[in-house]
């Protein structure tokens, strides 16, 4: 396996948009390359690593990621408010044939309509209209609750902040630096490059988790009902994204 690095490598070219996430919670499970695969565009395969940061080949992860959107640009323009919104997304890790490492979105919901149907548009991705906040019951503490429109589907994820992790484990940076998403569009598979700042990690633990956006994106049914793997957060940065390739 390619190592990750957790610094984000140029963009090739201009970036097209612009956004700060802010207060980022990352939630992981691990499951067998089995149980992803099957979700994953042509072109791409799981990728994989253990709990103790060594590559055994069929480990692979499932994320539920929550955050805040601000500050969306399409530079030079900012879009103002309308691009404020809070994310609550499912990944799945993935490498191409070219070793380059990123991730497949299952489903995102987002808190805004106008949002969610300009990404769907632009980027075919599987975004979701949903009512969503975020909170912070304590100084401390980061929660984020989400209803899907229309449906019963929710996920409420409530963590509290620990201590700033100066040195990331090999498996820290596996699940965070991820400099790109593989998209299936129009019969072809594109990478989409991203770049940001190195994540400002800091452990995390649940305080509270109910979610149903996992099975929901056809992942086994019970995953959520375990004890999370990894728990992290991270106070923000600023991402921008190239055009896929």
């Amino acid at each position: 396996m390619t190592a990750i690095s957790a610094v984000a490598p140029r963009l090739p070219g201009r970036p097209w948009i612009q956004q700060d996430w802010l207060d980022v919670v990352f939630v992981h499970w691990r499951v067998d390359i089995s149980a992803v695969a099957q979700h994953l565009p042509a072109g791409v395969r799981p990728d994989t690593l253990g709990a103790d940061g060594v590559d055994d080949g069929t480990t692979t992860w499932v994320g539920l990621i929550a955050f805040q959107f601000t500050d969306t640009a399409f530079p030079p323009v900012r879009v103002g408010r309308v691009g404020d919104f809070v994310e609550v997304n499912v990944r799945v890790y993935t490498v191409d044939d070219q070793g380059r490492h990123g991730v497949v979105f299952l489903s995102l919901d987002a808190g805004k309509l106008l949002p969610t149907l300009g990404a769907r548009a632009a980027t075919a991705l599987p975004y979701w209209w949903a009512h969503a906040e975020f909170r912070r019951p304590e100084p401390d503490r980061a929660a984020y609750a989400m209803r899907r429109h229309g449906t019963h589907t929710r996920s409420v994820v409530d963590v509290r902040i620990g201590s700033r992790i100066e040195e990331p484990t090999a498996l820290e940076t596996f699940l965070t630096a991820r400099w790109g998403m593989h998209v299936h569009r129009a019969g072809r598979t594109r990478f989409w490059p991203n770049e940001h700042e190195t994540w400002p990690l800091h452990r995390a633990s649940v305080v509270h988790l109910r979610d149903d956006l996992v099975a929901a994106a056809g992942l086994p049914f019970a995953l959520t009902e375990l004890e999370p793997d990894s728990v992290l957060y991270a106070p923000g940065v600023t991402t921008r994204f190239g055009l896929g390739r």
